[in-house]
């Protein structure tokens, strides 16, 4: 496959991320970042939900332990994806061009590309081009308009980020039980870790997250049907 193939293909995506980065690129300066230090992060990171965090966990002046394995949780999921592209590799992916291509996996252009027969370097790197720059484009403007805007306008803006979480689980959840149990698991302990006086005020917002998500996904290995397994793994062959 081609990379303007690839490169046609990623349009979509590059747009939902050109509008979505806006309201991240809002947020980070609103949480005391430069409008370039934001930029640098997304076109280094590449990632809505682990920048997010990892936003909130500077703000708090969190360490760079809470950091990396708020990160290593929030993104482990991609190492899995990458695992999960490698089986549909041609001969060009060698192993620079699948450490060059890992870059770009998110969980869209994860989708998009496993709908392929094979996956080769020219297609996966034309995938990621307009999903890179609509992500960094948008981050730029968003940093930049959260300097000119009032800050009522920008605060109301930045909710943008967390409306497209909710659009993200939400789909997920009305399809498993499960998943709802999990998720609603989740918000109690991240309730739990804000409104209980000594838990705010001794546990940092990055290891509130770390072991909510932990907590959670644990519980949910163990009340998960086998019949909702045997399912997944059906629609992951």
């Amino acid at each position: 496959m081609t990379f303007k193939k690839g490169f046609s293909d990623g349009l979509a995506i590059g747009l939902g991320y050109l509008s979505v980065s806006f309201s991240f690129g809002i947020m980070a300066v609103n949480s005391g970042l430069t409008w370039w230090q934001a930029v640098l992060i997304s076109i280094t990171n590449l990632t809505s939900a682990g920048q997010v965090a990892g936003v909130g966990i500077m703000a708090s002046g969190g360490s760079p332990v809470e950091m990396a394995v708020t990160q290593l949780v929030i993104n482990l999921r991609y190492s899995l994806m990458a695992i999960s592209l490698s089986q549909k590799a041609d001969s060009s992916m060698t192993v620079a061009a699948r450490a060059a291509d890992s870059y770009i996996i998110t969980d869209e252009i994860f989708g998009l590309a496993s709908m392929q027969d094979k996956v080769g370097f020219r297609y996966m790197t034309g995938l990621g081009v307009l999903p890179v720059a609509g992500w960094t484009l948008g981050t730029l403007l968003g940093a930049i308009s959260g300097n000119v805007l009032p800050a009522f306008v920008a605060s109301s803006l930045a909710i943008g980020i967390y409306g497209m979480f909710v659009a993200i689980v939400l789909p997920v959840c009305r399809k498993s039980k499960t998943i709802s149990i999990i998720c609603i698991i989740s918000v109690m302990f991240a309730v739990v870790f804000r409104y209980v006086p000594f838990l705010y005020a001794h546990v940092s917002s990055g290891f509130a997250i770390i072991i909510c998500a932990v907590i959670s996904a644990l519980i949910g290995v163990f009340i998960t049907p086998e019949s909702e397994l045997s399912e997944e793994a059906e629609d992951g062959q």
